[in-house]
């Protein structure tokens, strides 16, 4: 009889911590964002329902290419919350990338989002990678209409290897993803991260360091 209890409150501890880890359900039809508002939550207060038009649920722009005179070579235009307040609690983006010839989506994550990528236009290198021990890279060429996912917090890359620009429209399970591009947090850091520290977990020398953290 106890083990029957105690396999019960087992259950019942698991279930409630799956559910404590997971999104909150809209409690209304839209809660769309107030970034002005003076209450400090998690994610954006709620705009008074009364105020509501129609432009809080729009954008446009997406069907414009983004500049991608940078040094990577390409350029992403989102989507989300800060562009569409509408999309507040909806746990939903969208980002458009564009790519010149050779030009990379460095590898970043996105720490409250999985992604599902599908190329419009060109054609695409892409890839992540697993965590740790393995550190394993699942890399794919993908054409116009192929579509692929990155998994939720995991590193991940795109690369042009076409002679043309190529385009590509993502979705991402977060209205607000957030994005950590690998090499400007590491070297790009403010203040930056001792240069020593930097030297070891890498394995190189301070002047590699030094020269590479000048670049950024």
């Amino acid at each position: 009889m106890a083990s029957h209890i105690f396999l019960s409150l087992g259950i019942l501890i698991a279930i409630c911590s799956v559910v404590l880890a997971s999104d909150s359900s809209p409690l209304q039809d839209f809660c769309v964002a107030d970034p002005s508002g003076p209450v400090l939550v998690n994610g954006h207060a709620c705009k008074d329902p009364k105020l509501v038009q129609a432009n809080d649920f729009f954008f446009s722009g997406l069907h414009l290419p983004g500049n991608t005179s940078n040094a990577v070579g390409s350029r992403v235009t989102p989507a989300t919350v800060a562009q569409i307040p509408g999309l507040n609690t909806f746990g939903i983006s969208l980002v458009r990338v564009d790519y010149v010839p050779w030009g990379i989506n460095p590898p970043h994550t996105h720490p409250r989002a999985t992604e599902i990528l599908t190329v419009i236009e060109g054609t695409l290198e892409v890839g992540f990678v697993t965590s740790n021990p393995e550190n394993r890279l699942i890399t794919k060429k993908l054409v116009k209409g192929d579509v692929f996912v990155f998994p939720v917090g995991l590193v991940h890359f795109q690369r042009n290897v076409g002679y043309t620009n190529a385009v590509a429209i993502a979705a991402l399970s977060s209205q607000n993803p957030g994005v950590i591009t690998i090499a400007n947090a590491v070297f790009g850091s403010t203040p930056a991260i001792p240069n020593d520290l930097l030297a070891k977990s890498f394995q190189v020398d301070i002047k590699t360091i030094d020269w590479i953290q000048s670049n950024f």
